[in-house]
């Protein structure tokens, strides 16, 4: 069987074939996108924190009484709470990380606004925080217990040490990545900080950040009269804890405010909550043209089948073995699904630079474009299947009869 045939069959009838072809381009431009984009989303969802935050809890604590001693509640609270069974360690801490909200700064490499610069997101907490973190110390040491500055009001200004983690060393001293402990980097007043100690990875506030994992631990506590404390928990205890921190808290000073306690799994979620969203509604609009491409295939192939029924009967009284018919149809969806597929690349390609530049997604994977075009390859010619099989099962006897 000849592909010229099946061709000029196509032109005098061209105008369903184009339309499906059409339909087809556009299938394959917007599903590559959208399964690539998808894929982006859920690698930036599922992408390590570098925190133990399956087993973390968070919650705010503020007191308004007229001699309020703020210090005191934070250390009475801390020493309970790391006495209390199923509690790994706890910490207090300005801001929380994965939750949206926090601070950053800019620091240089050089005094003077010099050098290298880099943001970095930072928090003010105690010598506990890398244990409570459940982050990696890769070099260095974590704070002492008189690093911690308790600061009874708002100075500005860090303390003199710090524990950062590698990427934002590293942004500061790219030259000198094998020896970020010791180095000193300074704030906009000229004022040094020092590396103590530095973490492998840490993801700071913002999920949406390029930078998010450039962060910094303070040593700095203070001044009040709220704060928030991060809780670490043991695995598979996290519920049971939770609701004994809620109690023994409210029962050791029921004169403040005991925030809602929250799972860092839960700020995480709500962070990502756009990102997972996004890739629900791509995998449904991909789902949904998928399936009006294989019924616009179907049907045209069904049409197709129905219009020439005397044809195929004269065609089987002459010879032709069902096998050859269904190669036929099958040939025929084959030119069709190629030439929309063809159409297709160039404005998957076009639309994938489109979203790259208007908004700084990285440039369509040609991995996902072939495996598109092998896809749909594949889908057409299912969908053409059934009508094939029907066209083969039509009697010699038809080329009699009337259409």
């Amino acid at each position: 069987m000849g592909l010229r045939p099946i061709l000029s069959s196509l032109l005098r009838n061209r105008a369903g074939a184009l339309l499906v072809a059409i339909q087809l381009a556009l299938t394959l431009a917007i599903v590559v996108n959208a399964v690539y984009v998808t894929e982006q989303r859920i690698t930036k969802i599922g992408r390590p924190s570098g925190l133990d935050d399956q087993n973390q809890f968070a919650l705010s604590v503020t007191g308004f009484e007229k001699n309020f001693d703020f210090f005191a509640m934070v250390r009475g609270d801390m020493a309970m709470l790391r006495d209390m069974p199923g509690i790994i360690d706890a910490t207090p801490i300005n801001q929380i990380p994965l939750s949206g909200g926090g601070s950053s700064t800019i620091f240089y490499s050089l005094p003077d606004k010099k050098g290298e610069s880099s943001p970095v997101a930072y928090y003010g907490t105690d010598e506990h925080a890398v244990n409570t973190l459940g982050v990696k110390l890769a070099g260095g040491r974590n704070f002492g217990a008189t690093d911690v500055d308790y600061r009874p009001k708002d100075v500005q200004g860090f303390p003199g040490t710090a524990v950062v983690t590698r990427a934002f060393a590293e942004a500061l001293f790219p030259k000198q990545k094998d020896q970020l402990v010791g180095k000193a980097f300074y704030d906009d007043q000229g004022k040094p900080v020092v590396i103590a100690g530095v973490l492998e990875q840490m993801h700071g506030a913002w999920v949406g950040w390029d930078k998010l994992d450039r962060v910094m631990l303070t040593p700095v506590v203070g001044p009040g009269p709220g704060i928030r404390y991060l809780v670490r928990t043991e695995p598979g205890k996290l519920d049971t804890v939770m609701a004994a921190t809620e109690v023994a808290l409210r029962k050791r000073d029921p004169n403040r405010v005991v925030g809602k306690l929250r799972t860092l799994k839960n700020f995480k979620q709500s962070s990502y909550s756009g990102d997972s969203l996004m890739a629900v509604t791509l995998s449904v609009v991909t789902g949904l043209v998928l399936i009006f491409s294989s019924l616009g295939i179907f049907g045209l192939a069904t049409f197709n089948v129905n219009t020439r029924t005397r044809q195929i009967g004269t065609r089987r009284a002459v010879g032709a073995r069902k096998r050859d018919i269904v190669s036929y149809f099958m040939a025929e969806n084959w030119m069709i699904t190629t030439l929309g597929v063809v159409a297709g690349c160039a404005m998957a390609l076009g639309v994938g630079f489109w979203l790259s530049s208007q908004f700084g997604l990285p440039r369509l994977d040609l991995y996902y474009l072939v495996g598109g075009v092998a896809g749909l390859w594949a889908i057409g010619q299912l969908a053409a299947w059934q009508p094939a099989l029907r066209a083969a099962k039509v009697s010699p006897a038809m080329a009699t009869r009337s259409v």
